[in-house]
């Protein structure tokens, strides 16, 4: 078992629901199964996709519900946004049984997150759980391990069964069958997406893209479709948790770019299974998109796991100055420049010192990622 970030014990307390977001395969049901075995308490565990129970806690009949849950301490429901109506049938355990630990997962957060909204306002507490993150590994894996095996997370990236798959082998045949049947299951699922193909030309694009910025006229003028449709469907994208967008930062519009936008996969793996590209780095000309796409994602994890508050963008002038990856946090800014290969003297663009003499910059190579991914 690789110990996870996210306690459930901690995160589900009487008198509100515990919504556990993610994507699919991420561990969640393992997490809270593991939770349930271990808590000590009564309870009742539930999946959405049970027909009886999405008729019973989707229709807000109270005294149906309260019997459903009576005797029991804590109630689960995995892959509750299979439920239509879940938000007002939780929403009725929480007022009506105030004693009661209550927790839902879901893997697609346009379904869950719009469901339980409006009529769980104030009475929930969320979390979202990732694939396996580098400040998770480093429980269990010192620097020198972690590093080591750098170039496996790299190519086929962190999904728990891929961190403890013994073969290349192995790892292809997960790849493809996640990225193939799991993982888009509920994206294409969804009532507004009527045909996969164009979807998935837009992520195929995306993922030859990585780390670069795209306009969204661009994106959807190569696959044929009209901007709203490929706005939509990247948004569907990165509420299911596959791609992640970055902004451009800019306090000066005159010269600082903030029309397009980068993209990111949540996960090196399945970025490299939309493309179906697994080869090992000595035989790729993507190793710069590959490093920048895992700082950033393994960011984007330790961000949520330890609360640090704030915005993330990228940084360019229309003179063609950047910087990969900034924060805004504490009152400050936080500039990074990712470079895998550390063979030349790099310094923060003028403009950028110009503009901002009061912020931090730091260049990121193999030789101090760790702390960047692992310590906020």
């Amino acid at each position: 078992m690789i110990p996870r970030a996210i306690d459930l014990a901690t995160l589900s307390t009487p008198g509100k629901a515990a919504i556990l977001y993610g994507p699919r395969r991420a561990g969640k049901t393992t997490l809270l199964t593991g939770y349930l075995q271990g808590c000590g308490l009564r309870y009742r565990l539930e999946t959405g996709d049970n027909i009886r129970i999405q008729h019973l806690l989707g229709s807000a009949d109270l005294q149906e519900i309260l019997a459903f849950a009576e005797g029991y301490q804590v109630i689960a429901i995995d892959e509750a946004q299979e439920i239509p109506g879940i938000g007002t049938g939780l929403k009725l355990l929480v007022d009506h049984r105030p004693d009661l630990r209550i927790i839902a997962t879901g893997s697609s957060s346009f379904d869950l997150a719009g469901a339980v909204g409006e009529p769980l306002t104030g009475r929930k507490r969320t979390a979202t759980l990732y694939p396996i993150s580098q400040m998770e590994l480093s429980a269990t894996l010192n620097r020198f391990d972690l590093k080591e095996r750098l170039p496996e997370f790299l190519v086929y990236g962190a999904y728990p069964e891929l961190v403890t798959a013994s073969s290349r082998k192995e790892r292809i045949e997960y790849l493809e069958e996640l990225a193939g049947s799991y993982l888009l299951k509920d994206l294409l699922a969804h009532e507004r997406i009527r045909a996969s193909r164009p979807m998935l030309d837009l992520l195929k694009l995306v993922a030859f893209q990585v780390g670069s910025e795209v306009s969204l006229n661009e994106l959807a003028t190569q696959v044929r479709l009209d901007v709203k449709t490929a706005g939509r469907y990247l948004d569907i994208l990165e509420k299911g948790f596959v791609i992640v967008r970055v902004g451009g930062f800019s306090r000066n519009l005159r010269t600082e770019v903030t029309s397009k936008a980068k993209y990111y996969f949540l996960d090196n793996g399945v970025r490299n299974a939309v493309i179906s590209q697994y080869n090992g780095l000595d035989a790729r000309n993507d190793i710069g998109a590959l490093w920048e796409n895992f700082l950033v994602s393994e960011r984007i994890k330790l961000r949520g796991y330890t609360s640090v508050y704030g915005s993330y963008y990228f940084w360019r002038t229309y003179a063609g100055q950047e910087i990969d990856y900034l924060e805004e946090r504490d009152g400050g800014l936080f500039g990074f420049e990712f470079k895998w290969s550390d063979n030349r003297r790099v310094k923060p663009p003028k403009s950028w010192v110009e503009a901002y003499p009061e912020a931090v910059w730091q260049k990121i190579t193999q030789e101090n990622y760790f702390d960047f991914v692992v310590a906020a």
